[in-house]
């Protein structure tokens, strides 16, 4: 049976228990609440497989009442952030069911609306301390009940992230994990390591940046962070002013929205270690000899797998491309092209692969590309979607100059190679020689394994 037919039988079950119950809700504020200010309280609202989304209002100091609450289980908390408007966060619903559905576990939604819906953000920052110490408190009686640290997952997002990683130092580092989902950045950048989330705040600490130049933070806070996109803007986010306020919460809670598609498992996201995105989208950075046969570390909740390694490389820096909307993963291809023109060409590449009556398109414009005689020019091509037999390849060349005469790229071998590990491959590596491009015509052919070819 597949994830979502799991989820709808799930969400079926917990809806019939919600009607013969009293279910807790998220705290449902509005601005009227923001521009007054609100002052901190904290309510833990408890969720189980057997209570999926029926909210259970939680005690912070006594757990007899929860007979759902399995403390042999582990158990994930979700922490968010600043609230302007004082609404619930428009995806908590959907990370609560979610983890669920993927394993069985105790979600604890840190509920803090009150003192984090507020027009001053310095009022919401400053309470992120004592959301730590008030979450801190409870971990240590369910400790105290046998719980195990290392069986304790935070999931913070925005402000949310710190909270997470106070409470991971107030107990020593010892909690399993913390992901972070685009940790703030006001009030926290340049801040001291005990001020802040740090990767000493947890067995494991992975983060994903993807507003580090507006919202969010830039340096590195984890054993791994991951920069989608760049770490900036995000693909299908408005790019101007104009288009309200989502033009300002659009690239930070796309965090969010990627960790969700990661906990699905409809598609992985691959992510390569590399020093800048440039050196990334330049295909300077495609080969992760030091993860073995595991590969490359994939994007989000199941990152996990690379613990050890990952501990081992002490801080890794990732990057990886996504598209606009769900499903956010993409394909990745390293595209290998030689020439033989005799001047040096300059140019972009559109390449899309067809295969069962679908099409992916990668286009390679970060920057104008150098192609060379008999020189090979390694390239990063990102599919939109995953196509598992490729039949036929279409390429076009275009050098975006209107004004001078059109140019021909006369390609001598191009060679696609899926970075996927081996055993998720449904192709080897594919390649062609001898094609003629010539500017803004879009040539298709049919490649051939590379084994075969002449090269």
């Amino acid at each position: 049976m597949l994830l979502w037919q799991y989820l709808i039988t799930f969400l079926l079950v917990t809806v019939q228990i919600c009607k013969a119950e009293k279910c807790d809700e998220f705290t449902d504020l509005n601005l009227g609440h923001s521009i007054i200010g609100t002052s901190l309280k904290v309510r833990l609202l408890l969720y189980t497989r057997s209570h999926g989304t029926c909210g259970t209002l939680v005690s912070h100091t006594d757990l007899s009442a929860y007979p759902q609450f399995n403390l042999l289980n582990p158990t994930t908390f979700i922490i968010h952030g600043y609230r302007l408007t004082g609404s619930p966060p428009p995806w908590l619903g959907d990370l609560t069911q979610l983890l669920l559905v993927r394993k069985d576990m105790n979600v604890i939604v840190v509920d803090w609306n009150y003192g984090a819906a507020n027009l001053n953000y310095l009022e919401a920052v400053k309470n992120t301390r004592e959301v730590a110490s008030n979450v801190t408190a409870f971990i240590q009686m369910l400790q105290e009940q046998g719980a195990d640290l290392s069986s304790i997952h935070l999931i913070g997002v925005s402000l949310g992230a710190h909270i997470s990683g106070f409470t991971g130092a107030n107990l020593k580092g010892e909690i399993g994990r913390i992901s972070a989902l685009d940790p703030a950045g006001p009030e926290f950048k340049g801040r001291n390591p005990e001020d802040r989330l740090d990767s000493s705040d947890a067995q494991f600490v992975d983060v994903v940046h993807t507003d580090m130049d507006l919202l969010g933070f830039r340096e590195p806070l984890g054993h791994i962070d991951y920069y989608a996109n760049g770490g900036a803007d995000q693909p299908g986010c408005p790019k101007t002013i104009f288009s309200g306020q989502s033009y300002f919460k659009c690239d930070h809670q796309r965090s969010v929205y990627l960790f969700l598609d990661s906990i699905n498992a409809t598609c992985t996201s691959r992510t390569y270690p590399c020093s800048s995105y440039k050196d990334f989208l330049d295909g300077k950075c495609l080969t992760c000899s030091q993860f073995g046969d595991a590969g490359c570390p994939i994007f989000g909740y199941d990152v996990i797998k690379w613990k050890d390694i990952l501990l081992e490389q002490n801080q890794t820096k990732a990057y990886f491309k996504t598209n606009g909307k769900s499903p956010y993963c993409m394909t990745n291809y390293r595209m290998d092209v030689m020439i033989w023109n005799k001047d040096v060409q300059w140019g972009y590449l559109t390449v899309k692969l067809h295969g069962n009556g679908k099409e992916a398109q990668a286009t390679i414009n970060h920057k104008s590309l150098k192609f060379k005689k008999f020189t090979e020019t390694e390239l990063l091509a990102a599919f939109d979607k995953d196509i598992q037999s490729v039949e036929k390849v279409s390429v076009k060349f275009s050098t975006g100059n209107v004004l001078q005469p059109k140019r021909k790229l006369r390609i001598l071998q191009i060679r696609l190679e899926n970075l996927e590990p081996k055993e998720n491959k449904a192709q080897g590596s594919l390649c062609r020689y001898d094609v003629l491009l010539e500017e803004n015509k879009e040539v298709t052919f049919r490649p051939i394994p590379c084994e075969e070819s002449n090269f």
